[in-house]
């Protein structure tokens, strides 16, 4: 039986993941989900698999220069921890950012599931995109 985590350690899992993403350690990123982990910016497809979450962040963060993940409030609540947060990054050398919800399920000390809130053409024009970056992939 894998154990819970309390509510702090899930509020620390959180705060590791905000410092894995400044640190473009896309390695620790994906080692924090469970194997058949979910990340899933609810605006498009799930990525499911530790590999594949590591597939898509290393694949976001190529052009990434730096990215803080600024934590306005997080608690948990029913077990599920919610991090309201700005996304502030550098990409291709453009400043942007964007607000994002971000609500995670655990098992164990594992990510489960990542479920990511925020207005998709919002964040697409704060990276200077005028194509989905999903889209191109296809």
């Amino acid at each position: 039986m894998t154990a819970k985590l309390t509510d702090e350690q899930k509020i620390a899992v959180g705060w590791e993941m905000a410092q894995a993403w400044r640190d473009l350690d896309w390695r620790k990123v994906a080692d924090m989900f469970a194997p058949d982990g979910v990340l899933h910016s609810m605006m498009v497809d799930p990525i499911v698999g530790r590999e594949a979450v590591y597939r898509r962040v290393r694949g976001l963060g190529e052009d990434l220069a730096s990215i803080t993940l600024n934590i306005r409030q997080m608690g948990v609540i029913g077990g599920v921890l919610y991090m309201e947060r700005v996304d502030e990054f550098v990409i291709a050398g453009r400043p942007g950012s964007t607000p994002v919800v971000g609500v995670l399920e655990f098992d164990g000390p594992l990510i489960k599931v990542w479920r990511e809130y925020y207005d998709r053409a919002h964040l697409l024009k704060a990276m200077g995109l005028t194509e989905d970056f999903d889209q191109k992939s296809r």
